[in-house]
C-alpha cells in the first residue's frame, strides 16, 4: 500500500492568479503568493478597529483583487461578519440589503456608490459606520452626495493587484480630503522624477504584499519574476506630503503632451465633472501632427458642447491647453467589471 504525503503550500508558493483590470490594456495574470495576501491584511487591520459585531457589505467581485482582500479575507482573519452579494450593479437592491443586514463596514468604488446613494432611500445607511472605498478616484460630488443624505464620510484608499491590493488608505483619525491616506504599515516608497512635471513622481514601492511575478499572454506558464530588489513600478503619478499622506495626480499613462506640456486627463475629468456634475466623463489623448497629442472628452453628458467647456475655464483659470477640442456623446460610458472605467474602450469612441 502506497500511502500519498499531502502536499503543503509553503507561504511563498503562488496562492492564487488574478489579473489586472485591462483598464488601459490586455490584462496580465498576477502571480500573488500568500505572504502577500496575509500581509496585506495585516497592514489593514493595523490600521482600522473591526469589532465581532461588525458586518462588511461586499458586492464587489471576488475574481478582483480588492473584492478578494478587503471583501472576503479581511472579515475572515478580523473575524467578524461579511455579507457577500454577487453584483455591484443592482443599484435599486443594494441598498436595502445594506439596511437589513445592519452592515456596519461597506466596500465600494466611487461609480457603485454614487449609484447605491441615488437609489436608496432614507435611512438606508444609517447602520454604516466606515466606509472603505478604492479602485478608481472619488468624485467630490459623490462624497458630498453621501455626507449630505446620510452623514457618511467616503475614505478612499488606493492601491493595484500587484500589490494584493491595498498601498494606502484614509481612516477615521487619519484623513486628508483630497488624498488616499498614508502608505499602510511597512511599506517602503521611492518617487522617481518623471520629465515635464514639477510636482510629484512616479512611484515605487517594496513591501511583503508585492506580488511574485506576472503570468504573460506571450509567456504561457511562466511566473516572469518581479524586481530582484523587490521594487514594483506602479506607474503612478503621486506626491507625498510632510505628514505622508499620498496625492494621486494620474497614471503615467493618462498624462498627455499637448503643445509641449504635460496635461493630467484625471485633472480634466475633474473640471468636466464640475461642470457637469451629474455625468460620467473620460477624456483620452489620441495624437494629433500639430500639437502632439489632442483631448477628447467622452462623456453621457447630453448637453455637453466644447464651447461651454472652454467658457468654465476661462471663468475658473483652466488653461487653454486644459480644454478638449472634441466631444463625443455616449448614452453610456462602457465600465469594467471592477467598476473602473474601460479606457481601451473609451479610446477607440474617441477616434471614431
Amino acid at each position: 500500500r502506497v500511502l500519498h504525503r499531502p502536499y503543503r503550500r509553503a507561504p511563498r508558493d503562488i496562492a492564487a492568479v488574478l489579473f489586472t483590470s485591462g483598464t488601459e490594456g490586455a490584462p496580465k495574470g498576477v502571480g500573488l503568493t500568500a505572504t502577500n495576501f496575509l500581509s496585506n491584511v495585516a497592514q489593514i487591520l493595523a490600521l482600522y478597529k473591526f469589532y465581532p459585531e461588525d458586518t462588511l457589505f461586499n458586492a464587489l467581485p471576488v475574481f478582483h483583487s480588492y473584492g478578494l482582500t478587503a471583501g472576503l479575507f479581511l472579515p475572515v482573519f478580523g473575524r467578524f461578519k461579511s455579507f457577500l452579494y454577487p453584483s455591484p450593479l443592482h443599484y435599486k437592491i443594494i441598498p436595502g440589503l445594506v439596511r437589513d443586514s445592519g452592515s456596519t463596514v461597506l466596500l465600494s468604488t466611487d461609480t457603485f456608490a454614487a449609484g447605491w446613494a441615488r437609489s436608496a432611500e432614507d435611512g438606508d445607511f444609517n447602520s454604516v459606520r466606515l466606509t472603505i472605498l478604492g479602485a478608481e478616484r472619488v468624485k467630490e460630488q459623490t462624497r458630498a452626495l453621501w455626507m449630505d443624505r446620510f452623514g457618511v464620510v467616503l475614505n478612499e484608499g488606493y492601491g493595484a493587484t500587484e500589490c494584493a491590493p491595498v498601498l494606502s488608505v484614509n481612516y477615521p483619525g487619519s484623513f486628508r480630503d483630497g488624498t488616499v491616506g498614508r502608505l499602510l504599515p511597512g511599506i517602503e516608497a521611492r518617487l522617481d522624477p518623471v520629465p515635464g512635471l514639477e510636482i510629484g513622481g512616479r512611484l515605487h514601492v517594496r513591501a511583503p504584499n508585492i506580488m511574485a511575478g506576472y503570468y504573460l499572454a506571450d509567456r504561457p506558464g511562466e511566473l516572469v519574476r518581479n524586481d530582484p530588489d523587490g521594487w514594483y513600478d506602479t506607474g503612478d503619478i503621486v506626491s507625498i506630503d510632510d505628514d505622508g499622506f499620498v496625492t494621486l495626480l494620474g497614471r503615467a499613462k493618462r498624462f498627455a503632451m499637448v503643445g509641449g506640456e504635460m496635461i493630467s486627463l484625471a485633472a480634466v475629468e475633474a473640471f468636466a465633472a464640475a461642470l457637469w456634475p451629474n455625468s460620467s466623463h473620460a477624456v483620452v489623448a489620441i495624437s494629433d501632427p500639430r500639437k502632439g497629442e489632442a483631448l477628447v472628452l467622452v462623456t453621457d453628458a447630453g448637453d455637453a458642447s466644447v464651447e461651454a467647456l472652454s467658457a468654465y475655464a476661462h471663468e475658473h483659470g483652466v488653461p487653454e491647453l486644459q480644454v478638449p477640442r472634441k466631444i463625443v456623446k455616449t448614452y453610456a460610458l462602457p465600465v469594467l467589471g471592477t467598476g473602473k472605467m474601460d479606457l481601451a474602450a473609451i479610446e477607440q469612441m474617441a477616434r471614431s
